[in-house]
């Protein structure tokens, strides 16, 4: 058996659960449209009596370092990318995900805020930078906040960004907006905004890996589950 990361190590050992059935169970939850009760049914067909609350745990625990696994190993992306913003329910309010995906369609970067201004627009583009490198271009809609933010962005390059402003040029992000919103809609709202931010990143996580943004060794790709689970060790 492979030894676990120190990390994933340290947030599981008091969970008290054998590690199959946790890491299986955080899988379905970020892969599939299912609610955390859908879970517990499922795990109790498997002989394992398990609260929801507790699958919720799981899920919070060991997400933030997978992330950070996943990171180390997850393919460059290209220079033109398509920038958008989508909604989240949390407590009964709308917050906002910004995400953006090069012109394959391939993931660049994603990240919570509570507001839709300009600072919360430039803090994710330097997210994005600093994590994927800087951009030749990138297409927005016809928001005003997010051109300001590209301005102020460009303000402190060398090379500005190309800033294009076409709205159904945007069409490929908005449609992979969907595949994360068919995930988020059998769990009714998020109760808190860490839990949001971390559950949020397992579902961008297993949809990159499902996308083939994972790097692996060999010939033969992995599945999309060996994949996820080989970030625990």
């Amino acid at each position: 058996m492979k030894t676990l990361d120190p990390g994933v190590a340290r947030v599981l050992k008091r969970l008290h659960y054998p590690l199959e059935a946790i890491l299986t169970c955080v899988r379905w939850y970020v892969a599939y449209p299912l609610s955390l009760r859908h879970l517990e049914e499922m795990m109790a067909e498997r002989g394992i009596a398990v609260d929801h609350s507790t699958v919720h745990r799981w899920a919070i625990k060991p997400l933030p370092v997978l992330e950070k696994a996943f990171r180390r190993c997850k393919r460059a992306v290209g220079k033109s990318r398509r920038m958008d913003e989508t909604y989240v329910k949390i407590r009964g309010e709308w917050r906002y995900l910004y995400r953006a995906v090069d012109k394959e369609g391939n993931t660049v970067d994603f990240l919570l805020r509570a507001r839709r201004n300009k600072a919360a627009t430039q803090r994710y583009f330097e997210k994005s930078i600093q994590q994927n490198g800087v951009p030749e271009t990138v297409t927005i809609d016809k928001s005003g906040t997010n051109l300001a933010a590209l301005h102020a962005v460009n303000a402190e390059l060398d090379i500005p960004i190309k800033i294009r402003q076409f709205k159904y040029l945007n069409n490929v992000v908005d449609q992979d907006h969907r595949a994360i919103k068919r995930i988020i809609r059998p769990m009714f709202g998020f109760k808190d905004f860490r839990c949001a931010r971390v559950i949020l990143s397992g579902i961008e996580i297993m949809h990159m890996i499902a996308k083939g943004q994972m790097k692996h060794a060999g010939k033969i790709k992995p599945s999309a589950a060996s994949q996820f689970y080989s970030l625990v060790t």
